[in-house]
């Protein structure tokens, strides 16, 4: 079994039926990815871009997704660890990557400059590494 941390653009894309898991790999995220989710489905129906409808169904969706989400003080504690080394004025990039740290094997994010920067620090991967087809 393989365990990867997704990102929200990933994780949307498994909520829409674009992207398929393979049984054999387990997915986490850090909590804050579903704040990120419920935001992008309610602004793409603001913008037009799927309907209300659509995207309350995909947050349906979200919700029943076989993903473990996480956001004890220990990943919090190393979220900061990690922004601070990065200089990122931000924690919640580095959620992803002191998750991935912590509990999984390999991040997956669509962020291809967020993958560069992190790749020193955790093992990236593409979509395809969850067995998508």
């Amino acid at each position: 079994m393989t365990r990867f941390v997704v990102d929200c653009e990933t994780l949307l894309r498994i909520a829409a039926g674009e992207l398929e898991v393979a049984g054999e790999h387990q997915i986490v995220a850090p909590t804050l990815v579903r704040s990120q989710a419920l935001a992008a489905l309610y602004e793409a129906a603001r913008r037009g871009e799927i309907s209300t409808a659509e995207g309350l169904e995909r947050v349906t969706r979200l919700n029943s997704l076989k993903v473990r989400f996480l956001g004890d003080k220990v990943l919090q504690r190393h979220a900061w660890k990690v922004a601070a080394q990065l200089g990122w004025d931000s924690t919640y990039d580095a959620e992803f990557v002191a998750l991935t740290q912590l509990q999984a094997d390999a991040f997956v994010t669509a962020d291809d400059a967020l993958a560069r920067t992190v790749s020193g620090l955790v093992e990236t991967a593409g979509v395809d590494a969850l067995g998508t087809t």
